[in-house]
């Protein structure tokens, strides 16, 4: 078995690029950017893939270090399983998590098309986690054997056109759009032109988040704020290359992209390689009702601070005396992580301007605030499952007149939407307080309108 290189002594640190430590792997370009037919690609899973090649390589053939000796070992590839989680910088003792994000590879359906051929495979055939001395005792260790399906097999142990990459590099990187995004520019590093090819919107959007190509993106500015910014940022920061977004625009529209890509002109900074998975978080988000694999997700793809930001904002919302208790704390905490504020923001900010511009017969600042707050309260609603929203609305119908107002269109009704989101504010926040209104006024400098 391949020895992990030396470190300094109490560190994980980033060798020098192109040393003898750099645990350098060679992934075939057609390997690059995959975009998944089925499945998902999560960061996890994604540094798990990547090691495994890396091992592989090292390994040269199937067969060897088999912890059990039947003919069916001889045709994986075999790696100890505390190998794989220290060269995947995932630092939990949760094998299970671990064991499911292996299994996943199993679930990721991939398309290999050149002039003569097109192939449909599964990334990896086959995973087995054997322990000699018994999966369910203390003692011995537990071994990972792999299998690739044969396409896939050729593109790893022979890789004909290929970018060399580094085990210690991914594990600086903290989201899966990071890791992708690097190994597509890291690609063209050294490419005369230094920049990627030209690709649609949705083509990234696949790419990067490793979603199935079928699944709808999120509008372009989204994908931008919360995709595109950090994971520049992370690559910049943290590895040997420089990344540039370049926007293809028809009028205002984004509709294409490609990146400019250069080598670091110095090497970065030693940091030691951050976890994978931070477990104190996710055990903190599943304290809202998400799953393991849920909660998972969410550390991978959204930036320490942001997450401990909306858990601090459901936490005090869940611990306020003055407001009902929440439908959905879950879909209180997805709202906070995926708007991060910033939406709501726009529309405050909205809103002070319009009343900037307002004559003394325009709205008070109360008016403004409680429609600024009626608009926060409808995109929470938006998180809720269907059948929570059938819940609250039920709860909603019973306070009108249903002789008078027409509910059939639910908020698709304008009037009733209005209703809707003056009454579930209420619901979610209580009267509101005279702090609430003063920091509406100072932060967002609401003026020119009657008091």
């Amino acid at each position: 078995m391949p020895r992990k290189p030396k470190t300094r002594p109490g560190t994980d640190l980033v060798p020098a690029p192109g040393s003898s430590e750099a645990m350098e792997f060679r992934k075939t370009n057609e390997a690059i950017g995959l975009r998944v037919k089925e499945g998902r690609l999560s960061l996890l899973s994604r540094k798990l893939y990547n090691v495994m090649v890396y091992h592989a390589q090292m390994l040269k053939v199937p067969g060897q270090n088999s912890p059990i000796s039947t003919e069916a070992s001889k045709k994986y590839f075999w790696i100890p399983l505390a190998d794989v989680a220290r060269d995947a910088a995932y630092d939990s003792n949760d094998t299970e998590l671990l064991k499911q994000h292996i299994e996943e590879f199993q679930n990721i359906k991939i398309h290999i098309e050149d002039d003569t051929q097109w192939t449909s495979e599964r990334l990896v055939s086959s995973v087995k986690l054997v322990n000699p001395l018994g999966l369910r005792k203390k003692g011995g260790a537990v071994w990972l054997g792999f299998a690739f399906p044969p396409e896939v097999h050729e593109l790893v142990m022979s890789p004909g056109t290929y970018t060399k990459l580094s085990i210690f590099y991914q594990g600086m990187l903290r989201s899966g759009p990071s890791l992708a995004l690097y190994e597509i520019c890291r690609r063209y590093a050294t490419n005369p032109s230094k920049l990627t090819g030209v690709e649609s919107y949705e083509y990234w959007y696949s790419a990067l988040t490793g979603n199935p190509v079928r699944e709808v993106p999120p509008p372009y500015k989204y994908f931008k704020r919360d995709v595109l910014k950090t994971a520049i940022a992370e690559i910049n920061s943290m590895t040997d290359i420089q990344v540039e977004l370049v926007e293809h625009k028809n009028g205002r529209r984004v509709e294409k992209m490609q990146f400019r890509v250069e080598l670091s002109k110095q090497s970065p900074l030693a940091f030691p390689a951050p976890p994978v998975i931070d477990t104190e978080l996710m055990n903190r988000i599943m304290r809202y009702g998400f799953s393991q694999q849920e909660a998972a997700d969410i550390t991978a793809q959204y930036p320490d601070e942001k997450v401990r930001a909306s858990i601090g904002l459901v936490d005090s919302r869940m611990a306020s005396r003055n407001s009902p208790p929440l439908d959905s704390p879950a879909a209180y905490f997805r709202w906070s992580l995926k708007q991060g504020g910033a939406a709501v923001q726009l529309q405050l900010e909205k809103t002070a301007k319009q009343a900037a511009t307002q004559q003394k017969e325009g709205p008070t600042v109360m008016e403004q605030f409680l429609s600024a707050r009626a608009g926060e309260a409808l995109e929470v609603y938006r998180e809720l499952t269907d059948i929570e929203r059938e819940d609250v609305f039920e709860r909603f119908k019973s306070t009108v007149d249903t002789r008078v107002i027409k509910l059939n269109r639910g908020i698709d009704n304008p009037m009733v939407r209005s209703m809707f989101g003056q009454w579930y504010a209420q619901e979610m926040w209580g009267e509101p307080t005279v702090e609430a209104l003063a920091t509406f006024v100072e932060q967002y400098k609401v003026t020119g309108a009657r008091p």
